[in-house]
């Protein structure tokens, strides 16, 4: 039975030069554009609990994931690695270039900027403020520019789709490479224009990305915790280049999926971890469904990423417009209670249709957890509970590792 149409969003083609899509959403699934929140709440939480980067709040785990992670791609990642090093260097400095061209008085680069940025390939293009309620405490300083251009680099789709596996994970890490170079060179070109850009790393990130694309109207937050966008879903990898050249601002959309992704669930049912919660919760001043790190990050390190929460959403396997366009039809989940759309194998423990979930001992998700100076004194107070005050060598040994974790350095100290 064909459900009443609240209306039409409009968008780019999925590349560079297609015609423009028209995604329908049903009057049921209708809710604001962008996602439901506080901004009291947002403003209170950025002042009083600011948020910082996984490689800080989640340090400890660090070296447990090296040592734990498969290692049958380590040749490709040293490769990559080169590779990304002098990029990452560009993007720490890039803030301080200064421009080599003269700007125009009076001139607005938005259409310009989008148009070359989707003939360089990225997928989905917007402008917004670039709002310091989600830069990372560590960051703050580093960030110069009030313009936010948001990048989304399409990730290939079949090596994807094999995921949990080496070739996902290596289509993730060509992606990451791809893009770092794309939005160097469109910092160069804004220099060329007169105005100063501020490259922001894919992977070492200046903050959450995914609320700024949502206010740029290129998605939705989805029941996975990723930006579901129309063409790929959250098969892309986000980046930031900030700029003070003159852009206008895009808006938030409301392609239904606050409420679709409540109908689905089908990530929510086939995370191998049981990382996905199914009801929305207000976090931080934003209504969302919440991931559960510690659910999550002990399969994420083992299993290549795991990523079945972007290969078994529907919109990221057959696109946001056929897949709306199925729900106004008949009020059903494109793919839902499918193989093609929820099968996933996990080396080692073998493939899981719909239905089917993988299980895990409870030391699999036994990990270092929080920072990684909490961890250690964690660790080192058990240690004083079960043999007693140190001798003097592992006391100098523990104040000389918390030293160098407190200066970000390496830790040899054993917290096994």
């Amino acid at each position: 039975m064909t459900k009443p149409l609240s209306h039409t969003v409009t968008r780019p083609g999925r590349l560079h030069g297609d015609p423009d899509v028209n995604i329908p959403v049903a009057e049921d699934l209708a809710t604001v554009p962008g996602v439901p929140q506080d901004p009291a709440d947002v403003a209170f939480f950025s002042r009083e609990y600011p948020l910082e980067t996984q490689a800080i709040d989640k340090s400890a785990d660090r070296q447990w994931a090296v040592v734990t992670q498969s290692h049958d791609i380590d040749d490709f990642r040293k490769v990559h690695d080169e590779r990304m090093e002098p990029m990452y260097e560009a993007a720490l400095v890039s803030g301080d270039i200064e421009p080599t061209g003269t700007p125009t008085p009076g001139e607005d680069l938005t259409d310009d900027i989008r148009r070359m940025a989707r003939e360089m390939g990225f997928g989905e293009v917007g402008f917004t403020k670039h709002d310091r309620h989600y830069t990372y405490a560590g960051k703050k300083r580093w960030a110069k520019y009030e313009h936010a251009i948001c990048l989304a680099l399409e990730q290939d789709y079949c090596k994807t789709q094999t995921g949990p596996s080496p070739d996902a994970d290596q289509a993730r890490f060509e992606t990451y490479e791809t893009q770092q170079a794309l939005c160097l060179k469109l910092a160069e070109y804004l220099r060329s224009r007169g105005y100063h850009a501020q490259v922001h790393d894919g992977s070492d990130c200046s903050g959450p990305y995914i609320p700024l694309f949502v206010e740029a109207g290129l998605g939705q937050l989805g029941a996975n915790g990723q930006l579901l966008s129309p063409h790929f879903g959250s098969r892309s990898r986000l980046m930031l280049v900030t700029t003070d050249a003159p852009v206008t601002y895009d808006k938030p959309e409301d392609y239904g999926i606050q409420k679709f992704c409540q109908q689905c669930q089908v990530c929510v049912n086939r995370c191998p971890g049981r990382a996905l919660v199914r009801d929305k919760v207000w976090w931080r001043g934003v209504r969302k469904n919440k991931v559960i790190y510690e659910r999550c990050r002990p399969v994420m390190v083992t299993y290549h990423g795991c990523a079945v929460c972007m290969i078994v959403c529907p919109v990221q396997r057959y696109g946001m417009k056929p897949v709306m366009e199925r729900y106004v039809e008949s009020g059903e989940v494109l793919g839902k209670d499918t193989e093609n759309l929820e099968g996933y194998s996990l080396i080692g423990k073998g493939y899981f249709g719909h239905g089917e979930l993988p299980r895990f001992n409870r030391d699999f998700f036994e990990f270092p957890k929080g920072r990684e100076e909490d961890w250690l004194f964690k660790k080192f107070k058990e240690k004083l509970n079960s043999t007693g005050v140190p001798d003097q060598s592992e006391l100098v040994d523990f104040a000389t590792d918390v030293k160098k974790i407190l200066e970000k350095g390496e830790t040899t100290f054993d917290i096994a």
